[in-house]
């Protein structure tokens, strides 16, 4: 697999090491703080850690949009980002809605970003069948 730029290739290389650091993160947070532990400072430090990484793959995108020199293939993930971005909200503004008028499950706050992540890929395959092009990771 080849990609078109020195940016694109920094942005796979840096987010494969935060997917490896976020994993290592939640297998010791499962290991390490049992099933409803009590709110003490470790328990929440162990369950924070992996948000952290989250902030990191935010930063390494907004670092991908800077450092891009192609402005079309800027475009494209910007664009992404935004179909992402409108998924998330509709998603979790119209269950949130839902939530508070009929007794149905919560959605846990969790998967916010993975609902994120997901239209990220939706916002790829937007662009693809919209505009014949699905960017830098396509």
């Amino acid at each position: 697999m080849t990609f078109r730029n020195r940016a694109t290739r920094r942005y796979i290389r840096i987010h494969l090491s935060l997917s490896v650091l976020y994993i290592a993160l939640v297998l010791l947070a499962s290991l390490f703080i049992p099933d409803n532990a009590a709110p003490t400072p470790m328990v929440i430090l162990f369950a924070l850690l992996p948000g952290l990484v989250v902030l990191g793959w935010i930063w390494n995108m907004g670092s991908l949009l800077v450092n891009m020199e192609d402005e079309y293939l800027r475009m494209l993930e910007v664009r992404k980002m935004l179909w992402a971005t409108a998924i998330t909200l509709s998603i979790c503004g119209g269950w949130g809605l839902v939530e508070l008028f009929a007794a149905i499950p919560r959605l846990p706050v969790f998967f916010v970003f993975p609902i994120w992540c997901v239209g990220l890929a939706l916002g790829q395959l937007i662009n693809k069948l919209t505009l014949g092009d699905g960017g830098t990771c396509a």
